[in-house]
Order: C-alpha cells, then structure tokens, then sequence
C-alpha cells in the first residue's frame, strides 16, 4: 500500500489494499492446494477436516473462491482450481515455506505453525522475497546455531 501520509488500524491498512483474497480465503486455498500435492481431488469434507471447521462454513468460503474465480466446484462434487488459483496458491505456499523455514532457523525450533499462520496474511511480496534470501544467508553463515 502507498503511504498516504497518515496511520491505519489494521482493519484501514486491509480495507485500503486492493487484494480480493482475505486472509481466511488465503488460508482455504492454500489448504486445497495443499491437499492437492497429495491428491487428485479434494472435497469439501477433507477440507473442513484439515481445517479443523464444520463442512457448511467451508462450503461457504469455497463458494467465496468459486466466486472470485480461484476454483471451481459443483455442490457435492470435487474443488478444482484454476489457473489464477494455482498462480496465487503457489505463491501462497510458497510464502508459508520461507516464513516458517526463517522461524525455526530463528528460534531453533522444528515448528512455528501457530506463528506463521498468524503472520504470514501481513507481510507483502517484497519481504517474502527478503526473507528467504536472509535465511539462505543465516543458513550460510550458520549465524544461529542450535542452542
């Protein structure tokens, strides 16, 4: 977002940034194309189940990426995403990847789910991007060692 001069809530800086997906959607396809690396199809109940949700509150987000043309599904049949989906669900793992791979190099850990999953709907494209090269360099350097 441009700087406009002047602070936000969170909710301004949101409503201010022209992205269609919000940050529930992201995770919804980031979970279907998740679950697809492993699968063929995915349905609706797989997904509720991996998301630890109901079946109708994922119905209704599906429908939402249905809507906004991230996949396509029939009522009762298979999610299948399409092209624009695909594009942004790589980019949506891919991100997911560098910012937990730079918790747990940062915090010697084997697993920062719960901080990723907070994080990772408010950092843009340009500090993925930085990130990944910090952590390659920390990598390198071995700057953080396990304790």
């Amino acid at each position: 977002m441009e700087s406009s001069g002047g602070f936000y809530t969170l909710k301004g800086y949101s409503r201010n940034e022209n992205e269609k997906l919000t940050s529930s959607m992201e995770d919804y396809l980031e979970m279907i194309c998740r679950l697809l690396q492993g699968n063929e199809v995915v349905r609706i109940s797989e997904l509720a189940g991996s998301l630890h949700v109901k079946p109708p509150s994922a119905s209704k987000m599906v429908n939402n990426l249905k809507d906004a043309g991230y996949i396509e599904f029939k009522k009762y049949g298979y999610i299948v995403v399409t092209e624009k989906g695909q594009e942004a669900g790589r980019y949506l793992l891919h991100r997911h990847k560098v910012l937990h791979d730079f918790l747990c190099l940062l915090n010697h850990s084997e697993n920062e789910l719960e901080q990723v999953e907070k994080i990772e709907h408010f950092i843009d494209k340009t500090t993925v991007d930085n990130l990944e090269l910090l952590t390659e360099k920390m990598r390198e350097a071995s700057v953080f060692r396990p304790r």
